[in-house]
């Protein structure tokens, strides 16, 4: 080869690498049939409806540990203290200043008393259990388990009906999970839920829960007093009806002597620990009786409120998508022998996705 062919040569090779680099044409969108995407809309619905299940059964399992960890703690830290003599001769003291500064308010030292319980359960028992669980962590770890198992249920329909997760998220992008707008920000699609990540961070699921502690309204198993009323209730009048024996023998060791009254004094607490030791087992029966009514009820109702338990996340996304996929995802009719047979889905409460 000649100098000239040769030169001629690498001037076409560095003219064709100074050429830019066209990107392939993306590929055309695959061609998605209506009654595929109809059946991509029940697989969708029964996606849904398994997931919430699933969560369902997580949560109640959760809550079942939640109650067990608190009874034990309440046997092993909070009756314990209550029932001790030293306890029971503070709360005595403390009844004392309540009734001293009741200015005649009617059951003031019960209602105090109880209050300084509650303050006390909630130090002793359900602030440690609820470093270890708490309902508050279960309503957001149950929907949390919901939007995970819809998620890969989703990869699982594109591949079942040939339909590219790109076009299915498309889809998605169209049906409301969470609506309490305005303003938008409250408002979230299905895509939206099932791609943001922490769940907590998109501020369409901060409402949500927001909505659902306010409906559930203040109290909660932490600050209801119902529990306390009958133990402060009986804790109280003992220990009113201990005071009169206290004063008269203060005045008595007063007037006998420093020896004489000092003996006088050990007297009458020996029988008040007596008393108090007679009356412990009583005592602990109605603590046990009372708190375990009380947060039975509180317990079942966070089981099993719709829109205030541990479930109201999961159910309250789940209505909202299968709702807006409800006629979308309508079942043909089906013929047979004897004619057609219709089925026909509940109304939707949003607008329909079209298929």
């Amino acid at each position: 080869m000649s100098l000239r062919s040769l030169i001629v040569a690498v001037l076409l090779v560095l003219a064709g690498c100074a050429m830019p680099v066209r990107a392939p044409a993306p590929a055309p969108p695959v061609i998605i049939s209506p009654i595929t995407w109809q059946q991509v809309d029940r697989d969708i619905v029964a996606a849904s409806q398994s997931a919430t299940e699933q969560a369902r059964i997580y949560s109640r399992g959760a809550m079942d540990y939640w109650r067990t960890r608190v009874y034990q703690l309440t046997e092993e830290n909070f009756i314990p203290w209550f029932s001790s003599y030293w306890t029971q001769e503070w709360l005595s003291m403390k009844v004392s200043w309540y009734s001293l500064s009741a200015k005649g308010e009617q059951d003031a030292s019960e209602k105090r008393l109880a209050a300084y319980l509650l303050e006390q359960y909630q130090q002793r028992v359900l602030a440690p259990v609820a470093v270890e669980i708490d309902p508050e962590q279960i309503l957001g770890l149950a929907t949390a388990f919901y939007v995970d198992i819809l998620q890969e249920e989703l990869q699982k329909i594109s591949q079942r009906h040939g339909v590219p997760m790109a076009q299915l998220n498309g889809r998605i992008q169209k049906i409301p999970a969470i609506a309490l707008g305005p303003p938008p920000a409250r408002d979230a699609t299905l895509y939206q839920v099932v791609h943001t990540q922490p769940l907590n961070t998109l501020p369409a699921y901060a409402a949500l829960i927001d909505k659902i502690h306010k409906a559930g309204g203040s109290k909660g198993v932490d600050s209801t007093d119902t529990a306390m009323a009958p133990v402060a209730r009986r804790a109280s009048k003992r220990m009113e009806a201990e005071m009169a024996p206290r004063g008269a023998a203060s005045a008595v060791s007063a007037v006998a002597g420093k020896f004489a009254g000092g003996l006088i004094t050990l007297g009458v607490a020996g029988i008040r620990a007596m008393i108090q030791a007679s009356d412990r087992p009583d005592s602990e029966a109605l603590i046990r009786s009372s708190l375990g009514n009380t947060f039975d009820k509180a317990w079942i109702k966070l089981v099993q409120n719709p829109t205030t338990g541990v479930m109201a996340g999961t159910l309250y996304m789940a209505g909202q998508i299968e709702a807006n996929l409800a006629g979308s995802a309508e079942i043909p009719s089906v013929s047979s022998g004897s004619g057609a047979v219709d089925w026909s889905p509940p109304e939707p409460t949003n607008p329909q996705i079209d298929p």
